[in-house]
């Protein structure tokens, strides 16, 4: 199969060339994101593999259908940037990756967690400027402390055993319980105004969707523990940044670490280094000491890499055999 591979970068290109060695597909790869200025690109081929800032609108799909693409091999778990129900419409399938390493991730959320809670982030500066002053560097403990997970899925599953590991007492709030889960793993299920409102720490790991947008609001940080420390590793959507900002200038919360953010595409992935930050809101945050800021990198480990590689081509391979679609979307 012919697939055009767009908003790549060269561990997307090793990871997906390397796997391709048991699949036998022609992949060509773009530096550009999928969207209605660069669906071109993809004549010529049956399937377009975007990733999660790629936008696929009716308008797009369209286009995409016109030009003989039949299949949108997605290499990521979240699918809010496709049109669902025009694909389907126009006859193109659509299929993700599900699950890739959610210990990944959920390892990723406790680094940002523990260097802010004992600001090694500031004193890996402070030494190498030769500073090695104590002050201001004073942490706390998780033993003993509360974790709170918004969202028990794979993702969440996994952070919660890792809550429960340093010694944590450990809630979730999700949408869809499974008391053998929570059993199995160790986790209390809450009310979501519950787990706000005891948890020392909260992290987030909920699909972005209209019930879960802005789920963390000026309301909700109203409702938790002051000082409380907030990670978030799964969709910017998920956090009203402008309240955000508001409850770390009060003090309500007390450190944040972000590996996504609401409005990230077009920033995160690129070298701006050279140039001027366009999003106040974006330069705003990073100016704070308690804020620690990651280019949505939870799941830049050498085995979610392959992994998603080799989901990504065996669902274009099932495609093609005329097979079923076992990590097809569909809309609803």
């Amino acid at each position: 199969m012919r697939i055009a591979v767009f908003d790549t970068h060269h561990y997307d290109e090793n990871a997906l060339s390397g796997a391709n060695a048991d699949f036998g597909h022609t992949l060509e790869f773009f530096e550009e994101r999928l969207h209605d200025r660069t669906a071109e690109l993809a004549q010529g081929f049956d399937a377009v593999c975007p990733f999660v800032n790629c936008r696929l609108t009716d308008k797009v799909l369209q286009r995409l259908h016109e030009l003989g693409i039949k299949l949108v091999v997605l290499r990521a778990a979240g699918f809010n940037g496709i049109d669902v129900t025009a694909a389907q419409a126009l006859g193109i399938k659509v299929a993700r990756v599900p699950a890739y390493s959610p210990e990944a991730v959920a390892e990723h959320t406790f680094a940002l967690i523990l260097t802010l809670i004992r600001k090694t982030h500031r004193a890996y500066n402070r030494v190498r400027e030769q500073n090695f002053s104590l002050d201001g560097l004073e942490g706390f403990t998780l033993h003993g402390k509360t974790y709170g997970a918004l969202g028990a899925g794979r993702i969440g599953q996994c952070a919660l055993r890792i809550a429960k590991g340093f010694g944590c007492r450990t809630l979730a709030y999700d949408p869809y319980e499974n008391p053998a889960i929570a059993a199995d793993v160790g986790f209390e299920y809450a009310s979501l105004e519950r787990v706000l409102r005891e948890s020392d720490i909260v992290s987030l790991h909920l699909p972005l969707s209209e019930q879960s947008h802005h789920i963390l609001n000026a309301d909700a940080f109203a409702q938790m523990r002051r000082g409380v420390i907030i990670a978030n590793t799964s969709r910017g959507g998920l956090i009203d940044t402008p309240a955000l900002i508001d409850a770390l200038k009060s003090g309500q919360v007390g450190g944040v670490g972000l590996d996504v953010y609401e409005m990230e595409e077009g920033v995160f992935f690129h070298d701006l280094s050279n140039s001027l930050l366009q999003d106040d809101m974006l330069a705003r945050l990073m100016i704070f000491p308690n804020v620690l800021i990651t280019s949505h990198q939870g799941f830049l480990t050498r085995e979610a890499l392959d992994s998603i590689a080799r989901t990504t081509l065996e669902n274009a391979r099932a495609f093609e055999a005329g097979e079923t679609l076992v990590n097809e979307v569909k809309p609803g």
